[in-house]
């Protein structure tokens, strides 16, 4: 390498790939279920109807972890397609097997970096609302800078938004939802539902999960955020 040639640049990741050994029942949803559910991060720019086969309300929803939010958003609201993304194969093996049992066929799953889906499979004005229901808070100060949560994310998010569409994040780390609240009152483009400063009730939609009602239990606060995109 010369003086005159840059290094590549690290990319910042705000996911680390620790997964556990897959199950049996998650190895053969991931082999028997994937062509059914499953989308490939490469290729073109999604036609997001031609997708689902219909026109419908399109939900992405980033970090489905295990998918019991996703699940239960799709068997409740069967008129809205949902987009699940995932980096962690276990999580995606379960919530295929769990769509298959309920008999849910409005999701689609991306196994892979929300980041890069975002960049060069969806495109732009093509989402009704995006969902990040407590994502890694990266809790010491010298990871925040992992945060999923940073103006140039969310300014990709408002990209693929449709006009009126809504950005939806919810987290249980008060740390962490005064950074999202400072980030998103400053971003171009978004107005706050709730009021300038203030975060919103849970809506009906937001399912309670499993992880939410332990972080209750051991008294941490939820807030909800959601803004507009104008």
């Amino acid at each position: 390498m010369t003086g005159t040639e840059e290094k590549p640049r690290r990319v910042v990741r705000s996911f680390v790939r620790r997964e556990g050994r897959l199950t049996a029942g998650q190895q053969r949803a991931l082999d028997e279920l994937w062509p059914r559910y499953g989308v490939e991060a490469e290729g073109p720019v999604l036609d997001l109807d031609t997708l689902f086969g219909r026109q419908a309300p399109k939900v992405m929803e980033i970090g489905i972890g295990m998918g019991d939010a996703l699940a239960q958003m799709a068997l409740e609201n069967p008129d809205n397609d949902y987009i699940g993304v995932e980096v962690h194969r276990p999580g995606i093996g379960r919530v295929m097997a769990r769509l298959d049992e309920q008999g849910s066929h409005n999701v689609r799953l991306f196994c892979h970096d929300a980041v890069e889906v975002l960049e060069q499979r969806i495109a732009a004005e093509s989402l009704d609302r995006v969902l990040i229901f407590f994502p890694d808070p990266w809790h010491k100060k010298r990871h925040h800078k992992r945060r999923l949560i940073q103006p140039p994310f969310v300014e990709l998010l408002r990209q693929k938004l449709k006009p009126g569409g809504v950005l939806h994040l919810a987290t249980d780390w008060e740390d962490y939802a005064m950074q999202m609240m400072d980030v998103l009152s400053n971003a171009p483009g978004f107005a706050n539902e709730a009021g300038k400063g203030r975060f919103a009730p849970r809506p009906d939609y937001r399912p309670v999960t499993k992880f939410e009602k332990r972080g209750q239990r051991l008294g941490h606060g939820i807030w909800d955020l959601l803004f507009r995109r104008l």
